[in-house]
């Protein structure tokens, strides 16, 4: 049975995003109309009060599923069996919590912009990305479940639409960028901006850890709108990139488009902050939307979060296109 959807968008103080509520609980009826609702909303959904996930996780993974054929299983991205959730293996633990672990954005939080804002902006907000862009083909939706958030004043997660801020770009710079492609790398591998900057040497890769190209402009593959694709810091290349073709390093122009890039694409009026309540599902579409996270204090606040990935259906340039991030030897779970 398919469950009615109560629309409500665009998100309160973005120019996108909608709320979904639900005629009744997950598990009961089946709400077949979210994808299109998903798309319909430039890429992020809030469905709040939704804590009948808690003792149910597997009401993630089902709903995870009427988003495209593949949602991740965790044990493929060699990570610690600590960070995926006990019972679902489709679920990655995004907790301070052991046996997750993981610590919060660094510390301090941006201090108040000039005119006393909470500050959305690059570079005075940092950490500016999109889910796994450093894989190909690279995922199409994530499904973020607050189970335990911290107080609403802290731990927000950020958005911005690649769709708005691609639409706003001076016609000069739309046609720099049209064809170019960024070289994204995994967080952790030695090669994002502070490494490049402080001369330390990258580590060798292994052929998939590799940084893999993505085009810096999107054509979405369900609503055939074009959207800016790139990251910032820790998740672009600096030593080869960050983009193909144009002078590499921290200092060259390539650096300095991509601040230009990430500074119009994380403008105000591009952007949603989502303060978190428990039973919260938000529901965003990598291919078009990137985000971050601001600080919380891990010694006073517990943090439990659910996320799952799905993917199969990232457009045509991917087309039968082995995953990247499966090492050659081995096969996917």
């Amino acid at each position: 049975m398919s469950g009615r959807l109560e629309i409500d968008g665009p998100l309160p103080g973005a120019r996108f995003g909608a709320t979904v509520r639900l005629d009744r609980p997950l598990g009961e009826a089946t709400p077949e109309g979210l994808p299109q609702a998903l798309a319909d909303a430039g890429g992020l959904l809030l469905i709040p009060g939704r804590t009948e996930i808690g003792p149910a996780p597997a009401l993630l993974v089902e709903l995870s599923r009427l988003f495209g054929p593949e949602v991740e299983d965790y044990r493929n991205l060699l990570i610690g069996r600590h960070m995926v959730h006990e019972t679902q293996p489709e679920i990655l633990l995004v907790t301070n919590t052991v046996p997750g672990a993981r610590p919060p954005p660094a510390l301090p939080d941006p201090p108040l912009t000039a005119d006393g804002k909470f500050p959305v902006q690059y570079p005075h907000r940092r950490g500016w990305h999109t889910d796994q862009s450093y894989r190909r083909p690279p995922p199409d939706i994530s499904l973020f479940y607050a189970a335990v958030p911290v107080d609403r004043t802290r731990g927000q997660t950020l958005f911005a639409s690649g769709i708005l801020a691609y639409e706003a770009l001076p016609p000069a710079l739309k046609a720099r960028v049209d064809g170019l492609q960024g070289l994204h790398a995994q967080p952790g591998s030695g090669r994002g901006r502070k490494e490049a900057l402080a001369g330390t040497p990258p580590r060798a890769f292994a052929p998939h850890e590799r940084s893999q190209p993505q085009p810096v402009v999107r054509t979405h593959p369900v609503t055939g709108e074009r959207a800016l694709y790139l990251c910032e810091y820790s998740q672009m290349d600096w030593f080869e990139g960050p983009f193909v073709g144009m002078q590499p390093g921290p200092h060259g122009d390539g650096a300095a488009l991509l601040d230009e890039l990430m500074a119009h694409y994380t403008r105000p009026e591009f952007v949603y902050v989502h303060e978190w309540t428990e039973g919260d599902l938000l529901i965003w579409d990598n291919r078009c939307l990137i985000h971050t996270a601001t600080w919380y204090d891990p010694e006073k606040d517990r943090r439990v979060m659910w996320r799952t990935t799905v993917g199969g259906n990232p457009g045509p340039l991917y087309a039968g296109e082995r995953k990247s991030w499966i090492p050659l030897d081995q096969a996917a779970v």
